[in-house]
């Protein structure tokens, strides 16, 4: 990770985490899940703080922040859930029957089998493209950007009905 984008603790980020090559995984709720699971667990047991977040088919969106004086740092967090969800989601796409198991296994082995720190398959493209929240009026149009991904998409009509999203939640609903 480049100078630019080093995470500090104590401070609160924009984060992209993006499956390499774009693969549209997340497609299926099996994968969601994962991710979704994988989530609150970092929260619950890491110290994960999420303020706003949408999982779309290729990447995951997040404002987040690890707990001050946490035993984790965001860093930390980030580095632990991609090394799970990939292993996880492998495994999930080897036991479910996916019609593109063949494919997804062959790109996610080729994107790992030169990378020395890869053993079998790369699932997410390296860094998450932190941009620190400097300032209310940042953190506020990132969010905005966060929950109109569905409706770009052209998922969603309104952004609070989009279930992979914290959009509801800013709706006031649950």
């Amino acid at each position: 990770m480049g100078i630019k984008n080093k995470i500090e603790s104590n401070s609160i980020y924009f984060l992209t985490l993006t499956v390499v090559d774009w693969v549209d995984i997340f497609t299926r709720d099996d994968y969601r899940q994962i991710i979704i699971d994988s989530l609150k667990f970092c929260q619950k047991e890491k110290g994960l703080e999420v303020y706003s977040w949408c999982l779309m088919t290729n990447h995951l969106h997040m404002i987040a922040a690890g707990k001050e004086n946490g035993k984790f740092t965001l860093s930390d967090i980030l580095r632990d859930f991609k090394k799970f969800t990939s292993k996880a989601i492998i495994e999930k796409i080897k036991e479910i029957p996916e019609s593109r198991r063949n494919w997804l296994l062959d790109r996610f082995e080729f994107a790992g089998r030169y990378n020395k720190k890869i053993e079998f398959y790369k699932f997410w493209q390296d860094g998450n493209e932190p941009k620190e929240g400097y300032s209310e009026e940042f953190m506020q149009q990132k969010i905005t950007y966060i929950h109109q991904n569905p409706v770009r998409a052209g998922w969603v009509n309104d952004a609070q009905h989009y279930k992979y999203s914290s959009a509801i939640d800013y709706a006031g609903k649950k």
